[in-house]
């Protein structure tokens, strides 16, 4: 499946529409993995870290750390970017690797995503990030409403 087939696919099974707000999203991705999903801010992970935002899978809760920016659009970005894996599916192989000697106190799910971006050009990374372009694309059509995303975003 291609890219493009991969985004059109995923955007019907959230089954939200063309337009949708960030709150809508945000109920369809908890909805559809049936667990809370928080999103946090950290103050001290800048992306001169390599790292703009982290999807963390709990015991009870996804969990989205993105750093500080200056830019709403770049802040919307990274986290868009991490709910476009959880739609996609990324990152649910539990299978065990070495990693889980040289790192084992972290979830070996997590792991594998942190030792993975450094390739950028991989088809999972595409396709989050064409994910998320078209998810911004259609916030950016919703209408002005009340929703979390000013709370989150400024």
């Amino acid at each position: 499946m291609n890219i493009e087939q991969t985004v059109s696919t995923a955007v019907a099974d959230l089954a939200l529409g063309s337009t949708f707000t960030f709150d809508d999203l945000v109920g369809a991705i908890q909805d559809h993995r049936q667990r809370t999903l928080r999103i946090v801010e950290l103050a001290d992970l800048g992306d001169h870290d390599g790292i703009c935002a982290v999807w963390l899978i709990t015991e009870s809760e996804d969990l989205v750390l993105h750093a500080h920016s200056d830019s709403v659009l770049h802040r919307q970005q990274f986290v868009l970017h991490e709910f476009a894996h959880m739609i996609l599916g990324h990152g649910e192989d539990d299978e065990c690797s070495t990693e889980d000697f040289l790192l084992p106190d972290i979830p070996a799910r997590t792991r594998r995503r942190l030792l993975t971006r450094q390739d950028l050009d991989s088809h999972t990374e595409i396709a989050a990030e064409a994910l998320a372009d078209h998810l911004a694309a259609a916030i950016r059509g919703s209408v002005c409403g009340e929703s979390r995303y000013l709370e989150i975003f400024g």
